[in-house]
């Protein structure tokens, strides 16, 4: 079979170039481990969870697999500094941040062996973490789910590329080996995806969001809550629709934020397809069916390899 092999393999001593997005009630230690098992690298997503929950995480991906996994921290948490030293005391190799700036963690983290990976949305924040001395970027486009910035992932990956010299991962709207050769094509050393994983065998979120992702069309999803500086990529239900009404209407930044608390939880965990927060990016319209993590990571590797072997045949040489 061929493979693919990147700098980023031999960074994180994975097998493949795939990174599974850190998503929080989604991404627990079940599909971490799994994607691990299959070769890529999983991320446990720790949200607003408590250090306790991610150390119990830890613990059990550590049980699943003894290969390379990783935390994914989000810096706006309360718990933030607490979940980092319990990725240090534990030794978890990677850690993958976002919503902020992890600088003033790197001494202690890179000083324990763990690799520090932001994920970024602009170029200026991709060049100030790059010289910090973080070991790689996710460079993520708005295509994707969750929180999202403004760019698409087409033209930040190369701008981000050509700003930095450590290995960049292309995220936001990449589903299969299309993606991943693309991303490699744009300078990138591998991908992270998150909607197509949340239809993993592993994936412990509840059957009517895998449903709702499943049945998604290529217009299915909106980006709510640009008035209150967060935008959140979600599929279309009764609570976007009550997001997009109020922000017609001019409602305050605290309106807005409040009607979002706990609903991401009500999706993932209790399946309220259409009161919780079903964030998933632009790709769950490609998303046909469930299957195992393994299958998946597999099936992306060999279609990039055999369309990376066969891409010299649109080359015409003119002498």
């Amino acid at each position: 079979m061929a493979i693919i092999r990147t700098k980023l393999c031999d960074l994180l001593e994975i097998e493949y170039p795939i990174i599974q997005g850190g998503m929080a009630w989604v991404s627990t230690a079940e599909l971490a481990a799994a994607v691990s098992e299959a070769g890529g690298l999983g991320i446990i997503g720790t949200g607003h969870a408590t250090p306790d929950w991610v150390r119990e995480q830890v613990r059990l991906a550590r049980s699943l697999t003894g290969k390379p996994f990783g935390v994914n921290v989000m810096l706006r948490s309360p718990y933030a500094e607490e979940i980092l030293r319990v990725v240090v005391e534990e030794r978890v190799p990677v850690v993958t941040t976002g919503a902020g700036n992890p600088g003033k963690y790197l001494g202690e983290l890179k000083a324990t062996g763990v690799k520090v990976i932001p994920v970024v949305a602009s170029v200026a924040l991709a060049r100030r973490l790059a010289r910090s001395g973080v070991d790689a970027l996710v460079a993520e486009g708005m295509e994707s789910g969750g929180h999202v910035g403004e760019i698409g992932t087409f033209p930040l990956v190369p701008q981000v590329v050509d700003a930095v010299d450590i290995p960049v991962i292309a995220a936001g709207g990449i589903f299969d080996g299309r993606g991943l050769a693309a991303a490699l094509m744009l300078g990138a050393q591998g991908v992270q995806m998150g909607t197509r994983f949340m239809c993993a065998a592993e994936c412990t979120i509840h059957p009517r969001v895998k449903e709702m992702i499943i049945k998604a069309g290529d217009r299915d999803t909106v980006v709510t809550g640009r008035s209150t500086g967060h935008p959140v990529r979600v599929l279309r239900n009764k609570l976007s629709q009550q997001f997009e009404e109020l922000e017609r209407r001019g409602a305050p930044p605290e309106e807005l934020e409040k009607l979002g608390v706990g609903r991401l939880r009500a999706a993932m965990v209790d399946g309220d397809v259409e009161y919780g927060s079903v964030m998933a990016g632009q790709v769950a319209a490609m998303v046909k069916k469930v299957q195992p993590a393994r299958e998946i990571v597999l099936e992306v590797v060999q279609e990039a390899a055999r369309l990376l072997a066969s891409a010299s045949r649109w080359v015409v040489s003119r002498e």
